[in-house]
């Protein structure tokens, strides 16, 4: 592997999660993110009480991540290696998290509807 392309990018994440797993992963992802989306314009505005309650949520999100990776890979924590391993398992749990805070954020907003400010019910 002389060159590093999104190509090979994805066919190693396809080996490492299997082709079905990985793709419903992404089609998950754009979805919520499309729907993150739609809420922000939708509601101009961030809900602050919604966002506190989406932080809240980034640790369980970090440790789901890499408990999820370390079940689907068949590795262990024993296998972490070198700074690399560190490395990646962290980011792997910053993933997790924003990706859950994101999750959690928009389902609020999609449960509960656009919530309007005292001062647009006038």
């Amino acid at each position: 592997m002389n060159d590093l392309t999104i190509g090979t990018i994805i066919a190693v994440l396809e080996e490492i999660f299997g082709r079905g797993l990985f793709w419903t992963m992404v089609a998950v992802a754009v979805l919520v993110t499309l729907a993150y989306l739609y809420v922000l314009f939708r509601d101009r505005s961030v809900n602050w009480r919604k966002f506190l309650l989406a932080q809240l949520s980034m640790p369980f999100g970090a440790i789901g991540a890499v408990l999820f990776v370390q079940a689907v890979t068949d590795s262990d924590f024993g296998d972490i290696g070198g700074p690399i391993d560190v490395i990646v398992l962290l980011a792997i749990a910053v993933a997790g998290a924003v990706g859950i805070a994101i999750l959690v954020y928009t389902a609020q907003s999609l449960m509960r509807g656009r919530q309007r400010s005292p001062i647009e019910a006038h």
